[in-house]
């Protein structure tokens, strides 16, 4: 435990920047994932530059001090939970965007930009950032490096890391690195960009992104479609593979979460169908590809919207928020997996049975372009710790089924915490042990975001 005299070393060192408020220590010590190991931090850093990170870790450095830096919070896998003895180095007031270069469609941003604030920012140059997870209005970009989080374009444009440059990193003693390059081409050298996005706050800490920025669409075409079940709508996203369409978001909500949907929103969509299909078409071509689509749909005996319909846009916002907070409940957990294409009608038939074999609750929304599903289980509160057990596992089996069938733990949430338990079933022990090794070279006083990410 961090000693009385080191956080006045701390203090004196960031005046201003420091806080040991309960209320600060309480809000600081977890991110929106599940929480397996309650834990509060001995103090929160605001930092408001580069210099601020330095001292922080140079200091973290001197007293053997976990650091655990944190965005905005959104993550849900435990990436930013506190863990005993630690500081929170919160990077939210690093909001600066650095600089935009229409010609060379790149942007340079501190981590505390949120996604939508760099969005708003280009679009009158034509650009657009193309990476949007759904918590895009309130998500920072560092978190999103550091996650190497996705979303609903991913299905054409790729997920947070193919569209990062190059780093700015402080390191664990204070040293401040650049890596990558301001160029879309580049292969000098080993890829520690590509290292360092997605390491979760685990190698270093993220001060500055070079971004890569892509063209905003001149045209943009939405089909919604509604199907009996969710094995027919998941049959249709390899029908659109097969006619060669790429749409920009290809998303599939299974009845469970229509239901939900129309709770909150007053909507009545589980009457029209047992799934929902919604495809976004971009560019030049948008019409033209948004009206193949709507064929092979229609085809395979879906109720298609008309052309041009303001409910399909509508829906894909209802979509972005589909899961709302429900992962913060200890008795309802979402989860991230992904499995090949070809495989996501069998997947979300075996889905279905275990749910039904476990007795508990479950709704399913995917980015199924790219085969990433979110299965939410749930059971009630009140059913007790015999419940819990049950939803426990149906987690686990779910994983495995989805290891079984070619996939992975986690497609964009990262491992975080909560996730850990599971990289041993993906990876082998020589893989799990060369990633504890690279963690050292970064990290040897394994002072940064302890017991995440990897096994070690």
């Amino acid at each position: 435990m961090i000693d009385a005299s080191a956080l006045r070393d701390l203090e004196d060192i960031l005046p201003g920047r420091v806080s040991t408020s309960a209320a600060d220590l309480t809000s600081y010590s977890r991110d929106q994932g599940p929480v397996l190991e309650p834990a509060l931090p001995v103090a929160v850093v605001r930092a408001g530059s580069v210099a601020d990170v330095q001292e922080v870790l140079r200091w973290a450095t001197r007293h053997r001090v976990p650091v655990i830096s944190r965005g905005a919070g959104s993550g849900v896998s435990g990436g930013a939970h506190a863990t005993t003895g630690s500081v929170i180095l919160s990077l939210e007031l690093m909001t600066r965007i650095l600089e935009i270069n229409p010609d060379d469609e790149t942007a340079v941003v501190e981590p505390g930009v949120v996604n939508a604030a760099l969005n708003d920012a280009v679009a009158g140059h034509g650009l657009m950032y193309a990476p949007d997870p759904a918590s895009y209005r309130w998500s920072t970009i560092g978190g999103n490096v550091a996650t190497n989080a996705g979303g609903l374009r991913c299905a054409k444009y790729g997920v947070t890391r193919d569209s990062v440059l190059a780093l700015d990193v402080v390191l664990a003693d204070g040293t401040l690195v650049r890596t990558g390059h301001r160029t879309f081409k580049g292969v000098a050298g080993y890829d520690l960009t590509a290292l360092m996005t997605g390491s979760e706050g685990t190698l270093g800490v993220i001060v500055g992104i070079t971004v890569r920025l892509r063209y905003l669409p001149t045209s943009v075409h939405t089909v919604a479609a509604f199907f009996e079940d969710f094995t027919s709508a998941a049959a249709g996203v390899l029908a659109i593979g097969r006619a060669r369409v790429q749409p920009a978001i290809l998303e599939l909500l299974d009845g469970n979460t229509l239901e939900a949907l129309d709770g909150a929103h007053g909507s009545d969509l589980r009457r029209r169908g047992g799934s929902l299909l919604l495809a976004r078409t971009d560019g030049y071509g948008a019409a033209a590809e948004a009206e193949q689509i709507r064929a092979v749909l229609l085809g395979l005996g879906a109720r298609v919207s008309d052309e041009g319909s303001e409910e399909a846009d509508r829906l894909i916002d209802l979509r972005r928020h589909s899961r709302g907070d429900e992962v913060d409940d200890l008795y309802r957990v979402g989860e991230d997996v992904a499995v090949p294409k070809s495989q996501l009608v069998g997947y979300v038939a075996a889905l279905e049975a275990m749910a039904s074999r476990h007795q508990v609750q479950l709704k399913v929304v995917a980015h199924a372009g790219d085969g990433n599903l979110h299965p939410t289980f749930w059971v009630e509160r009140r059913e007790g710790p015999q419940a819990q057990e049950r939803l426990e596992s149906a987690l686990d089996e779910s994983v495995r089924c989805a290891l079984d069938l070619g996939g992975t733990i986690t497609g964009e949430h990262g491992v975080g915490q909560y996730k850990r338990r599971w990289l041993a079933w993906e990876q082998a022990p020589k893989i799990l042990a060369l990633q504890a090794e690279i963690k050292r070279v970064f990290d040897p006083l394994d002072i940064l975001n302890p017991g995440k990410a990897i096994v070690s």
